[in-house]
């Protein structure tokens, strides 16, 4: 276990792989754009729900397994992601990826049947992870210190778009065409990925610095990750902070129309805020890379976090639910979610810079499973109240910012006991 987890480790690609990039922001774009496959796929068809079940004359419950099976083939193959572009190359994981996703988009939009859609979802849900577990890969390969930060929040940047436009633009297609026209344009959108980055996306990970994929080596990879405990605080930071935003996003559909008395067409009320809050975040954080370190970034991230958090649950000790108080303080929480999450995941990578990908994939799945618990139960337990749902919010943000602390203090011992061996 690296006990060197909050320095920036040693380049590890060569000056012509550096080269071969057309630039940080294009390459952002392109992260950004291959991580924007998840959301697409999700909320981009979320209207056409209606329209699928006539279409096919399938049960509201078969059309929602649609997303079960997605959800659960994303969850399942982002553990894997990782630890393929550790062995075969990140440009081979990324290219492969999204030829079987636009293979299952496309039988999507050919379905003839709600059980061809559940295959195909699962196809789609298989391929869709590997753009943001291995773009973080990506990143940490190419570049290091205050240029990681500052890429890895432009990345945010424009990702933060996705879930803002998707469900937007799938209602309008939706509305103008039909179901299908939405995974068609989805199959569209994957084929210019496709092109764009077989023809400019590096390779990051030259031959010499894979690893074999074979069972013990991948045993002894992800028993070395499992197994640290740096590994399970810092990337419970990032878990936790985004389980807090991700509770209310959850219970949305009782928080908004009963506590709030919204319509359908209102949740921008809710998202609006958030998609600003991330994006304004990873801004500041990419204007503040380098300027000050990364434990000191963390903590003023913490200070929004807190702060938003308590002003939550004091608003409704005493008031009940009303706009837009009930929903100012998420701009203040994802601001502050958004400003440290690239310091807080470039420490989590660097934890094993042998393996990142491996890692990356790791961290996303801690991250997915955390999701899935709150969306099961949390959310359900705590959507009776939104007092409960803020305290909720709380006690997540608390939680992080324990584990944050637990890591420093357990770092530093780490360091200590190395210098007492050494003397």
């Amino acid at each position: 276990m690296s006990t060197t987890a909050d320095l920036p480790p040693n380049k590890s690609a060569p000056a012509s792989v550096k080269t071969a990039v057309l630039g940080t922001t294009m390459l952002a774009v392109m992260l950004a754009g291959l991580s924007m496959l998840g959301p697409f796929s999700i909320d981009t068809y979320l209207p056409a729900f209606p329209n699928i079940q006539a279409t096919l004359n399938a049960s509201p419950i078969e059309v929602q397994q649609t997303l079960t099976a997605y959800m659960l083939a994303f969850a399942a193959m982002v553990l894997w992601h990782g630890a393929l572009s550790d062995a075969f190359g990140r440009r081979n994981i990324i290219i492969g990826s999204l030829v079987l996703f636009a293979i299952g988009t496309l039988g999507c939009a050919a379905a003839s049947s709600v059980h061809y859609l559940w295959a195909f979802r699962i196809l789609q849900g298989v391929s869709a992870g590997a753009g943001v577990v291995v773009g973080r890969a990506i990143i940490r390969d190419l570049y290091e210190g205050a240029e990681a930060a500052r890429l890895l929040s432009l990345v945010t940047m424009i990702f933060s778009i996705a879930p803002a436009i998707a469900p937007i633009l799938g209602g309008w297609i939706v509305k103008l065409l039909d179901w299908r026209a939405i995974f068609l344009f989805l199959f569209a959108y994957t084929v210019i990925l496709l092109w764009f980055c077989f023809k400019h996306l590096p390779e990051s990970l030259p031959p010499d610095k894979r690893q074999p994929f074979n069972p013990s080596s991948l045993a002894k990879n992800y028993g070395d990750i499992f197994r640290s405990p740096l590994f399970h605080m810092k990337a419970g930071v990032v878990a936790c902070n985004f389980a807090g935003l991700f509770l209310y996003i959850t219970a949305a559909p009782v928080l908004l129309p009963v506590h709030l008395q919204l319509g359908p067409d209102q949740f921008g009320w809710l998202f609006i805020p958030s998609v600003a809050g991330i994006f304004l975040g990873a801004l500041a954080a990419n204007r503040i890379a380098g300027k000050i370190s990364i434990p000191r970034q963390i903590m003023i991230g913490f200070g929004f976090l807190i702060s938003s958090c308590v002003l939550n649950v004091g608003y409704h000790l005493f008031f009940p639910p009303a706009l837009p108080w009930s929903v100012l303080t998420i701009f203040f929480y994802t601001f502050g979610m958004s400003f440290s999450a690239p310091g807080t995941t470039m420490l989590v990578l660097d934890l094993f810079p042998h393996i990142r990908g491996t890692v990356a994939s790791c961290q996303s799945f801690a991250l997915t499973l955390l999701a899935a618990l709150v969306a099961g139960v949390i959310a359900p337990f705590l959507s009776h109240s939104v007092l409960w749902l803020a305290s909720g919010q709380l006690a997540f943000t608390l939680c992080a910012l324990a584990l944050w602390l637990a890591s420093r203090r357990y770092r530093r011992t780490l360091l200590l006991r190395a210098d007492q061996a050494g003397n």
